[in-house]
């Protein structure tokens, strides 16, 4: 087995003033920091108080599960010969907010459209979403269910 070791900073940059004294006093901004990479700026949910012009991390963990099977998916369509023109996805997820404000992830689907270069390629372009979610180590961390709804056209 190999480790490989992520980091991350998130710095607050809410505070108003006054800190945390009132839970309607400061901000949910922060920066989620990673080193020699873009800084992103991010909230909660606009539901939970939060800046609708910043990522929140709902967004970001669904953002994860799709760009990981994305990447998943294209290098396995590269070594099966099936040439991927383009890719996108537009997934959704589900999540519930019980009554004493715990919440869970109930789903994510995923809905990625790619385009192959011709018809010969479209049932591996198709089956490769299966291995693609196999390999997915997001997807293999999570305790959701991520579904797909692929569709696959020709240029």
């Amino acid at each position: 087995m190999m480790e490989h070791n992520y980091h991350s900073k998130i710095e607050w940059t809410g505070n108003k003033g006054s800190g945390t004294d009132n839970f309607k006093n400061y901000e949910r901004s922060h920066n989620i920091i990673v080193e020699n990479k873009p800084l992103i700026e991010g909230s909660s949910d606009p539901a939970f108080r939060g800046d609708k012009t910043k990522h929140n991390p709902e967004e970001l963990l669904v953002s994860a599960l799709s760009s990981c099977h994305m990447l998943w998916y294209l290098h396995f369509c590269s070594v099966n010969n099936v040439i991927v023109e383009s890719y996108t996805d537009n997934a959704h997820a589900v999540m519930v907010e019980e009554q004493n404000g715990n919440g869970y992830f109930k789903e994510v689907t995923l809905n990625p459209v790619v385009t192959v270069s011709n018809e010969a390629m479209i049932e591996k372009a198709i089956e490769l979403h299966k291995k693609a979610r196999e390999y997915c180590f997001i997807a293999n961390s999570v305790n959701f269910p991520v579904n797909h709804n692929p569709q696959v056209k020709i240029r």
